[in-house]
């Protein structure tokens, strides 16, 4: 298996793959808001950042899969989807119990160089509450779902981390 996920790694089918996926997960957040009008929270602000820069590392990784900048892209998917499944998992305690002490920021914090919010804020403006129940599929919340993605991502990225010294398995015709 992990000179299998070594061979995808080296390809761009695979980033690709994964890009679209982060793209897909970023269009529901935004049907979310913007057709079924449900308020994202800070926290769901800033999932959405670790969920773009698991896309944004899927096409580091497309543009040159076989070079050395593929470990770039391999570091930007374990940091976006470590920070994801932390803040998910934060998201999720604040859900499961709410107290006035553990809250949320009112506003989302972008650094100064990279203004998220002023650039874009259909998309970066938080305008819900992070202990609100707005959306449930099969008991879980959004943010419990979420925890599950990101730790999906975060498991194979550590995987093909962890394939990257094996060498890629040859397969010939005829089995030289």
């Amino acid at each position: 298996m992990l000179r299998y996920l070594n061979q995808c790694s080296r390809g761009r089918g695979a980033w690709l793959l994964m890009a679209f996926t982060a793209f897909a997960l970023e269009l529901v957040a935004l049907y979310f808001q913007h057709v079924m009008l449900l308020k994202p929270c800070v926290l769901c602000i800033y999932e959405r950042c670790a969920l773009f820069g698991i896309m944004g590392a899927g096409l580091v990784g497309a543009i040159a899969p076989t070079t050395p900048l593929r470990y770039g892209a391999i570091a930007l998917w374990i940091y976006s989807a470590w920070e994801g499944l932390r803040l998910a998992y934060e998201h999720t305690m604040i859900q499961l119990h709410p107290s006035p002490f553990a809250v949320c920021p009112f506003a989302a914090k972008f650094p100064t160089w990279l203004p998220l919010d002023k650039w874009l804020p259909q998309v970066f403006v938080a305008s819900g509450d992070c202990s609100v129940r707005q959306w449930e599929f099969l008991t879980l919340e959004m943010p419990q779902w979420l925890m599950g993605i990101f730790a999906a991502y975060l498991l194979v990225a550590v995987l093909v981390l962890i394939a990257q010294p094996l060498k890629p398995k040859r397969r010939d015709l005829f089995g030289r």
